[in-house]
């Protein structure tokens, strides 16, 4: 009776032990939500090539002894886990990210969703994530909503929200730009959550915002109307609230309507490729900016720029960063959890994590999952460097520094477990 016993127990060790090693060598697949063909398609390479390089860089695998980046992570594993990563193009419409989330959960076998660079798309993410009880990494979509009234555990975001723009704004805004302000903003989450943002924020450092916002739709291509209203608002500063392809369009009306011979204009410094065609009377403009290339003095940052331009014939552009640091964040949760991505193990992991990523320290704040991250004000020196060196660093704003509040209207509670994370984040960053 014992022998037979003995053998049953063996039986199910050996079995457990199989179960277990095929365990480790499921492939993991992650769902990476982005736009190729719609009004955000920049922003979504720059999604795409940054994340492929992160998990490179995390790996410990070199892309340039491959012939692609593709190659190199045929060769990456995570935990033990082989990685593959399946991409999808959105065109920035909710209705087809959520559904192509949703099929990549229910049909794919895909365990972590990455995206979208559309708040709205990453919205509709927010509760497909949630639904399928799997954890969503915010990348690079910016709506202040993301993590505060939308906010749900399986939320995470390694990249800043507008918030910390304005705040990286409000260094300077008061100074020589006038307090008289009027903001133009793209009707849709982004630009509705992001003017209220500014409007909170710089109306602490004494900017006085002279009427209601003035919307206009993201596919906007004729602006004459909306900045007429700008033009007749009064103010001494405009703020453009914008992004992807049609902030060409924009700027160059904005310079064509002469609102910059009216008006300070104060808008964020964008992708190299949109800067690069906006109107020369843009020089010497002064503004926050989320990343360059040439900014951050970090190992990883050398990194980074070396292999995006050994891979992709390019440097690393504005959301390139904040991709990359999220694939960090993913691998470095994967493996704490030795390749367990259910939530209950990877939340704990990424709650509180600290990093070294492209523009220095990273930390993600264990209530609302926001991180916290350095930002920059640069002043726009030149438009034809033909390496896109068209700034110089005038500050570098500190991740503490730059910090917005925890405000999570429908958790409140929460925010009390930053207490002894952020004084521990301070005692960090002061002895660096």
């Amino acid at each position: 009776m014992q022998r037979r016993l003995l053998v049953v127990v063996m039986i199910l060790v050996l079995a457990l032990s199989v179960f277990g090693t095929v365990a480790a060598q499921e492939t993991l697949k992650i769902g990476l939500l982005t736009d190729q063909s719609g009004a955000l398609t920049l922003y979504g390479f720059e999604l795409e090539y940054g994340f492929k390089l992160g998990l490179l860089y995390a790996g410990g695998i070199d892309p340039t002894e491959y012939d692609s980046v593709d190659a190199a992570l045929a060769d990456l594993t995570i935990a033990g886990r082989p990685v593959e990563i399946l991409v999808r193009d959105n065109g920035s419409d909710p209705d087809t990210g959520a559904q192509q989330a949703r099929d990549l959960l229910e049909s794919e076998g895909v365990e972590l969703l990455v995206g979208a660079p559309s708040s709205g798309v990453t919205l509709g993410l927010q509760q497909v994530a949630l639904d399928n009880d799997v954890v969503l990494f915010v990348a690079p979509g910016a709506s202040p909503t993301i993590t505060q009234d939308n906010f749900n555990v399986n939320t995470f975001r390694v990249c800043r929200n507008t918030i910390q723009d304005s705040l990286a704004l409000a260094s300077f805004a008061s100074e020589g730009l006038g307090t008289k302000w009027v903001i133009l903003a793209a009707d849709y989450d982004f630009g509705r959550a992001s003017a209220g943002a500014f409007e909170a924020t710089l109306g602490a450092f004494g900017v006085e915002f002279v009427r209601e916002t003035i919307f206009a739709p993201l596919e906007t291509t004729d602006f004459t109307p909306y900045l007429q209203e700008v033009l007749a608002s009064g103010a001494e500063a405009m703020l453009p609230i914008w992004a992807g392809d049609t902030s060409v369009a924009l700027f160059q009306q904005i310079a064509e309507l002469g609102v910059n011979e009216q008006m300070n204009v104060v808008g964020a410094f964008n992708s190299n490729d949109i800067v690069k065609v906006s109107d020369p009377s843009n020089i010497g403009n002064v503004s926050w900016i989320v990343y360059h290339y040439t900014f951050p003095q970090t190992e990883v940052n050398e990194w980074l720029v070396e292999k995006h331009i050994a891979m992709y014939d390019d440097v690393p552009d504005l959301f390139t960063e904040c991709a990359f640091a999220t694939a960090q964040a993913l691998t470095a949760a994967v493996t704490a959890t030795e390749g367990d991505t259910l939530p209950e193990a990877m939340i704990p992991a990424l709650e509180g994590l600290v990093f070294d990523g492209p523009k220095g320290t990273y930390a993600i704040r264990p209530s609302d999952h926001q991180v916290l991250v350095p930002m920059y004000v640069a002043q726009l020196v030149n438009l034809d460097d033909p390496d896109f060196k068209f700034y110089e660093l005038l500050q570098e704003v500190s991740l503490l520094d730059a910090a917005p509040p925890c405000n999570l209207p429908n958790a409140a509670d929460r925010c009390e477990m930053d207490e002894a994370f952020m004084e521990n984040l301070m005692t960090m960053v002061e002895s660096e």
